[in-house]
């Protein structure tokens, strides 16, 4: 039976971590507190402004935010959670290649094999 190679074995537990991280995006989400469009709204009338979430993230460089309906905020607090959680996998998966990489090929000890090295010509 063929062993797998070492990416091949990261990438398997990678898309394993990776599947329990979804729904995931970047960003931020607040909660703001702003007075309402509708004329005559008695909260307004007595400032008391009414609690909206915005959500921000980067587009093409620029800061964006979007106003979320109320029941989109338990999703969208999940999905920044797995977001960091995505992000950390990432972050790891560098160094756990090359620990992989290493078990597999240990260091061959000895001096390094000799390379061959062109001269330049010299200006005269």
């Amino acid at each position: 039976m063929k062993q797998k190679s070492t990416t091949e074995d990261v990438a398997h537990r990678f898309r394993a971590k990776l599947l329990r991280c979804w729904p995931a995006l970047k960003g931020s989400l607040a909660e703001v507190f702003k007075p309402c469009a509708r004329p005559n709204c008695p909260a307004c009338a007595r400032g008391d402004k009414h609690p909206n979430y915005l959500l921000a993230f980067s587009e093409k460089g620029r800061r964006r935010c979007l106003y979320v309906p109320a029941a989109m905020v338990p999703v969208l607090k999940r999905a920044l959670q797995n977001g960091r959680r995505l992000e950390q996998l990432l972050y790891a998966m560098g160094p756990a290649l090359l620990r992989e990489y290493r078990a597999k090929n240990p260091a061959q000890t000895g001096p390094a094999a000799p390379t061959t090295r062109r001269r330049r010509k010299s200006k005269s």
